[in-house]
């Protein structure tokens, strides 16, 4: 049995009442990922196949397929012709198999070929379709949590994560074989997805410890899918399309916790790192300061007394609060200091090179630019002409071929 592509002259608009029996993929959703063929108008009074049985493609008969969909004919469990062009066959039971590769070129004959996959005595010829389209929306999630070793806070990290992810279908024949399930006219990809979620999860472990190798921070894993992606691709590749024929399209977190454990390392780092700041440490003890003098205002016992013992408190911490507040101060102080001298060099950088060029003159001894008579770094003063660099004699005017005093070479 083999297919024979249809001339556009032939297709019209009245295609069941040209052939036998038309043939069109049954209904293929979003998730649908392989699908049986079904007999459009097969109990009109035009059609002529009287003798065509349920389980029989009949010679002369036409079948449909549409973008993104690979048809097989099926002869006796086995394929026997395939196409991955859109159009319009018709069924020709003498012919050799044509085998119609479409975007897929060589790579499906040699599948087909390899699988060894061909005719035999005809028992039961069906027409089967494959999803070519991103199978989208997968759900996955992490029942127990994912460690991820993150360098900023220099400590391993669990958290759970969940999300979508998609596949693309890239060897129809092979997928055919390895992961549809025997004897199926439909299969939705929840129902093989078990397995496949196992396997997902185990792999997105992996590619979680390579993103911590190359440094991406826990809390940026949420906005890196086309870099999870490339690692769950790198992961699952061989296991997945070198033997089962289809791909980690793409993978979509769309929310991450952490346990109570890493979430208090986390926030005892940030608050390590906040505190860092003494302008952030001098408003925390400002602030401390005042929440304590509030609570004392309202305690119920009665403010005088609850003041006599805050003073009497003040005068025992009053030293620690006043240290802690000079240094934060003082500290500030240096950092503006540091700030303004930082903004100086700047400056001092950009009139150095401003001004290079113009006629300055470049100190012979420590390399500074200057623009009066005397080096403003080392006070070395400006030479007008040549200066010997044996003896330190100085000729003004046009540079001698020789020292005067000691005769060393100019050049």
């Amino acid at each position: 049995m083999g297919i024979i592509k249809a001339i556009a002259s032939a297709v019209g608009g009245s295609l069941a009442d040209q052939w036998l029996e038309v043939v069109e993929p049954d209904d293929m959703g979003d998730n649908t990922v392989f699908t049986s063929g079904r007999k459009v108008r097969r109990d009109d009074k035009r059609n002529s196949n009287v003798k065509g049985t349920e389980n029989t493609v009949s010679n002369g008969s036409v079948i449909h397929v549409y973008p993104n969909q690979f048809m097989m004919v099926v002869d006796g469990g086995k394929v026997v012709d395939f196409t991955a062009e859109e159009g319009y066959y018709t069924v020709n039971n003498s012919s050799l198999p044509s085998l119609f590769t479409g975007k897929f070129g060589e790579a499906l004959k040699e599948t087909f070929n390899r699988v060894k996959y061909g005719g035999v005595t005809p028992t039961a010829q069906k027409v089967f379709y494959i999803n070519l389209q991103e199978i989208k929306g997968i759900k996955f999630g992490t029942k127990n949590p994912l460690n991820y070793f993150d360098n900023f806070y220099n400590s391993e990290l669990f958290l759970r994560t969940h999300g979508n992810y998609s596949i693309k279908i890239t060897d129809p024949l092979k997928f055919y074989a390895e992961a549809v399930p025997r004897n199926a006219d439909k299969v939705e990809i929840d129902d093989i997805n078990e397995q496949y979620l196992s396997e997902f999860l185990e792999a997105l472990q992996s590619a979680m410890n390579k993103m911590s190798v190359d440094g991406i921070r826990i809390s940026h894993v949420a906005s890196k899918g086309t870099e999870l992606s490339k690692y769950m691709a790198d992961v699952l590749d061989k296991s997945w399309n070198d033997m089962r024929g289809f791909i980690i399209q793409a993978v979509g977190i769309a929310s991450i916790s952490y346990d109570d454990e890493s979430k208090e390392l986390i926030n005892m780092r940030n608050k390590g790192a906040m505190l860092g700041d003494p302008s952030v440490r001098e408003g925390y003890v400002q602030g401390s300061i005042a929440r304590g003098l509030e609570a004392a205002g309202s305690n119920e016992a009665g403010s005088a007394a609850t003041f006599m013992g805050m003073g009497m408190g003040m005068q025992a911490g009053g030293g620690f609060m006043g240290t802690a507040s000079q240094s934060n101060v003082e500290q500030m102080r240096m950092k503006e200091q540091q700030a303004q001298q930082n903004q100086q060099a700047q400056n001092a950088g950009a009139g150095t090179q401003a001004g290079a060029g113009t006629g300055d003159w470049k100190c012979g001894n420590c390399g500074t630019v200057n623009t009066g008579k005397f080096c403003t770094e080392c006070g070395a003063r400006k030479i007008e002409g040549w200066k010997c660099g044996n003896c330190g004699h100085e000729v003004k005017g046009a540079k001698p071929r020789f020292c005067p005093e000691c005769g060393t070479p100019s050049n």
